[in-house]
């Protein structure tokens, strides 16, 4: 695939003459912790790049576990600045996972969110302008987690009900700077409640084997994925 933009938010199809570099940026989502097979769901598309005539985009994985919107932010233009390569071209897309460590409660399920909701929204909008000011941008959003499994850590309270609230602040967020976001939570929960919790690790946080199977297979069926990045010659999974 071959495209032109003519500046970071101008369109998301994008053509290249060198090898497509592609940045996800976030927690542990993006870091794939949970997965030991396939180390997650960055981690399977870069191992996809790589499979035998595969010619397309090529990935870098800067997920951190813990982190949080305030974490993203601060490492988010180091983070960017330094994967360039080719004579220190930057990455052409960068693709963003976070927030669901903001939303858990601290101590006990009425306590305070780990990051304070009005600070979350201030956040997210921060995160967005400051990133889209480097290249185009896609949003992966969360995956529901298993209340039953609280609390994570001995400390940390998360639930759908609070996940929803950060959930929905970083869609319309994300819609108002027109950065496509893909709705993982609304997409597994509408799957029924066994498909999803077979998708859990046992700590009800984070995808399994199967979860970041699944996961990914999301991604590749994503029209905004699937117009912004570059696959040529990659397995069919």
């Amino acid at each position: 695939m071959v495209a032109t933009s003519s500046s970071p938010s101008s369109s998301l199809t994008l053509k290249q003459v060198h090898p497509q570099k592609i940045v996800v940026v976030g927690d542990s989502l993006v870091y794939g912790f949970g997965d030991p097979e396939g180390g997650g769901w960055v981690e399977r598309l870069r191992r996809l790049s790589m499979e035998p005539g595969a010619t397309g985009a090529v990935f870098y994985n800067l997920g951190v576990r813990g982190d949080r919107i305030a974490q993203v932010i601060e490492r988010l233009d180091q983070e960017f600045r330094y994967r360039g390569e080719i004579r220190n071209r930057l990455p052409d897309l960068m693709m963003l996972s976070v927030g669901t460590n903001d939303s858990a409660r601290v101590g006990r399920p009425l306590g305070r969110n780990y990051t304070d909701f009005e600070d979350f929204e201030h956040g997210i909008a921060t995160l967005l302008v400051q990133a889209r000011r480097l290249c185009p941008v896609l949003f992966v959003g969360m995956v529901p987690v298993n209340e039953a499994a609280m609390p994570f850590s001995e400390v940390l309270f998360y639930s759908q009900r609070e996940q929803l609230r950060y959930k929905e602040a970083t869609r319309l967020a994300c819609a108002s700077y027109n950065i496509p976001y893909l709705d993982i939570m609304e997409l597994w929960l509408s799957r029924g409640e066994c498909w999803w919790r077979d998708r859990l690790s046992k700590d009800g946080l984070h995808p399994n084997v199967l979860g970041y199977r699944s996961l990914l297979q999301d991604v590749l069926d994503w029209n905004a994925f699937q117009a912004a990045v570059d696959l040529q010659n990659y397995p069919i999974i």
